[in-house]
C-alpha cells in the first residue's frame, strides 16, 4: 500500500513548509523507563495535521489546484490545510460543525480559509462535504483516509527513527487513524518489532470500536477534553482500518479527569501547552497502563490547540 520510498518522497516535498520537530527526554516520566517526547505540538500550526494536509496539496495537478480545496475538520486538520494551501497559493474552503468550539473556528479563518458550519457533528458536516466536493468536482482533503495524507503524518516516524534508531516503543493519540498508521508504517518498514500503542479518549474512540467490532463502526460524538480524537473513521474507510489493524500492539482509553491531569502535568514537569488528545499518551505511560513499553519509549504530544481559557481553569 505504501513503502519507505513514498514516505521519504513525502518528508522531501514537505520539508520547506514545516518544523522538523524536537525530541526531548522526559525526566519526569522516565522511571522505570527512558521516555522521550515527539514535540509536534511545536509544529507551525500547532499540530502535526499540517504534514499530511501538506503532503496532499503538493500531489494535486495544476487543474485541480486551481478549482482550490474543501475540507471537513474539528480543527488541527483545517489549520493545516487552511496554512497549507495559503502557502502553496490555493484557495481552501473548511467545512466544520457546530460541537466544533470558537476557538478553533476563529483559528482558521485567520489563516485565510473560508470556513462554513455545516451540521450538528463531524459526520453531518462530512456528508455535506463529500456532495458538495462531487457535485463542484473539487478536492476533497481527507483527514486522514488518504494515501497521501497517510504519507505526510508517517513523516514523523522517520524523525523519530532518525532521532532515536534504538526505540522499543511508540505511544500515538489515535482517531482516525492516519497519524498512528503512517507513523506506524514507516517506523515497522525499518524497525518491525517497534511495538506500536494506540490511545484516545473513552468518549466515542472510534477506531477501538472499531477494531473491537472487526469493521469499521459509528460511535457517538461526545463532548471530550480530548476534541481534536472526535468523530467516525467513516463506514466505508478504504485505508486506515485496515493498516490499524495490522500495526497496533496495544490500544489504550483514558478517562476525563485523566486527561486534564495530563495536560496540568506537561505543563508543570514539561512546561508546554498541550492539548486534551497530546494528554493521552502522556497518561498511558505516567500510569504504566501497557506492558508493551520498552526500554526506550517515545511519546507523541500531537498538538498545542488549546483554548487559552480552558487551559488556565485546568492548571489552576
Amino acid at each position: 500500500m505504501l513503502n519507505l520510498d513514498d514516505f521519504k518522497k513525502a518528508h522531501k516535498s514537505i520539508s520547506p513548509y514545516i518544523n522538523y520537530t524536537p525530541l526531548i527526554h522526559s525526566l519526569a516520566l522516565s522511571k522505570n523507563l527512558e521516555v522521550y517526547l515527539k514535540l509536534e505540538c511545536l509544529q507551525v500550526t500547532g499540530s502535526f495535521k499540517l504534514r499530511g494536509a501538506t503532503n496532499k496539496l503538493l500531489s494535486l495537478t495544476n487543474e485541480q489546484k486551481n478549482k482550490g480545496v474543501i475540507a471537513v475538520s474539528t480543527g488541527n486538520h483545517g489549520k493545516g490545510v487552511a496554512h497549507a494551501a495559503k502557502q502553496i497559493g490555493i484557495k481552501s474552503t473548511i467545512f466544520m460543525s457546530s460541537m466544533v468550539p470558537e476557538h478553533r473556528k476563529k483559528a482558521i479563518e485567520s489563516l485565510g480559509a473560508k470556513v462554513e458550519i455545516i451540521g450538528n457533528n463531524s459526520d453531518e458536516a462530512d456528508l455535506y462535504a463529500r456532495e458538495f466536493a462531487k457535485k463542484n468536482n473539487i478536492t476533497l482533503v481527507h483527514p486522514f483516509d488518504d494515501l497521501d495524507v497517510i504519507a505526510g503524518q508517517g513523516t514523523v516516524g522517520l524523525e523519530m527513527l532518525e532521532a532515536m534508531p534504538d526505540i522499543d516503543s511508540v505511544i500515538i493519540p489515535t482517531s482516525g487513524g492516519g497519524l498512528i498508521g503512517g507513523i506506524a508504517l514507516a517506523i515497522k518498514l525499518q524497525k518491525p518489532n517497534v511495538k506500536i500503542i494506540a490511545t484516545s479518549m473513552k468518549k466515542g474512540p472510534s477506531m477501538y470500536e472499531s477494531l473491537k467490532a472487526g469493521k469499521p463502526v459509528d460511535v457517538k460524538e461526545e463532548e471530550t477534553l480530548a476534541d481534536c480524537l472526535g468523530g467516525s473513521i467513516g463506514l466505508e474507510n478504504q485505508y486506515t482500518f485496515g493498516i490499524c489493524k495490522d500495526v497496533i500492539d496495544d490500544f489504550i482509553l483514558i478517562d476525563e479527569p485523566k486527561i486534564a491531569e495530563g495536560i496540568k502535568f506537561n505543563f508543570e514537569k514539561h512546561k508546554l501547552v498541550t492539548e486534551g488528545a497530546a494528554a493521552t499518551s502522556i497518561m498511558a505511560v505516567k500510569d504504566q497502563l501497557s506492558s508493551h513499553f520498552g526500554k526506550n519509549t517515545i511519546c507523541l504530544l500531537c498538538g498545542g490547540n488549546i483554548d487559552s481559557e480552558l487551559f488556565g481553569k485546568i492548571i489552576s
